[in-house]
């Protein structure tokens, strides 16, 4: 199945049907009266996180969504039936923006979360809803109220713990592959990754959701390459494994550039933990490794972990920083949440 993180679509909620103008006329009834049902409402549009989806692509291909205009009152008091809602199917992560893409409506972040993103129109009052002691047969009913139409954005932001991120042939699709089941193309030449790939990282007891986005180069929040778009599934994640290939001539500027997009792109991107991973180790002398990750750490100020996704070297201790730095997450959220709910002593 292609991968499409962004779509743009059109909407519409349905307009409620009109009320009724009737008279009860049967045979033996003296005074009928009027009898005109009250028009049906609109169907809504409706937006739901549902399971088994990971991607945007139903919408690439059927861009019109409109939902049921209600039936119109009939006589002897029949209202009418209301219109069938529209309901848009998306994967876990999705966001609903406004036409200018930058406006958010409604994030789905759960499975089962429900959004109504238009509410269609109220049916119209038939006539036996106006009968009145001073005007007992009214000849006129209310049309419904016209549904709402707009354009909307579906973007699509996945859902992941931490995020690998670096230069083209950094990589990060051999390092995803070896600590998950996921199977990214790999190759020998830059950009082999064209679309965000995830895998499930189990380490000792614990488990989470790893992200790979393609590679970024220098410029790419200005369109370079493939561009920085790819940058917003990894807004979500916990923290970033930044990794930088040991056998570039200088890590120090491989390192500066992927900051410099971060910084650029922004949403807190260049202020989410990093974990700083050297790769491709293997291919290095002892000698060269020592200095590149001194070079490192002294432009950087912080650990340098030294990996090899090929020979599976040194995976393991970035796997369970990852895992240190969520437990450390979970227990200051928890204590928030338990001094939240800590109640003021009153005599």
């Amino acid at each position: 199945m292609k991968f499409l993180d962004q779509a743009r679509i059109f909407i519409k909620s349905g307009t409620g049907g009109a009320g009724a103008v009737s008279f009860r006329r049967e045979k033996y009834i003296e005074f009928g009266g009027p009898d005109g049902g009250n028009g049906g409402r609109g169907g809504d549009v409706i937006v739901e996180c549902v399971d088994g989806l990971n991607t945007l692509i139903d919408y690439r291909f059927l861009q019109h969504h409109k939902a049921q205009t209600g039936v119109h009152g009939m006589g002897r008091d029949k209202s009418g039936a209301d219109g069938k809602d529209v309901i848009l199917k998306v994967p876990v992560g999705t966001q609903v923006l406004e036409e200018d893409n930058e406006t958010v409506i409604a994030d789905l972040t759960t499975i089962g979360q429900r959004v109504i993103l238009l509410k269609g129109g109220n049916g119209g009052f038939g006539n036996a809803h106006f009968k009145t002691a001073k005007n007992q047969s009214p000849r006129h009913a209310n049309p419904g109220l016209a549904g709402v139409e707009k354009w909307v954005w579906l973007r699509l932001k996945l859902i992941a713990d931490a995020g690998l991120v670096g230069l083209p042939n950094a990589g990060k699709s051999t390092f995803l592959s070896v600590v998950s089941a996921a199977k990214p193309k790999i190759a020998d030449y830059p950009f082999t990754t064209l679309h965000p790939n995830l895998g499930v990282v189990k380490i000792g007891e614990h488990d989470f959701v790893l992200a790979d986005i393609p590679g970024l180069i220098e410029g790419a929040h200005e369109g370079s390459g493939i561009g920085d778009r790819f940058l917003g599934h990894v807004e979500r994640t916990r923290a970033l494994i930044h990794l930088i290939d040991a056998t570039a001539e200088n890590v120090v500027n491989s390192y500066n550039i992927i900051r410099g997009e971060l910084s650029a792109y922004g949403h807190g991107l260049d202020k989410k933990k990093e974990i700083i991973a050297l790769n491709k180790i293997d291919a290095l002398s002892e000698e060269e490794i020592k200095e590149k990750s001194l070079a490192l750490e002294k432009a950087t100020g912080e650990k340098i972990f030294l990996v090899s996704g090929v020979t599976h070297k040194g995976v393991d201790t970035v796997l369970f920083e990852i895992v240190k730095d969520m437990k450390q997450v979970k227990e200051k959220k928890k204590k928030q949440e338990e001094e939240g709910n800590e109640k003021p002593w009153t005599p």
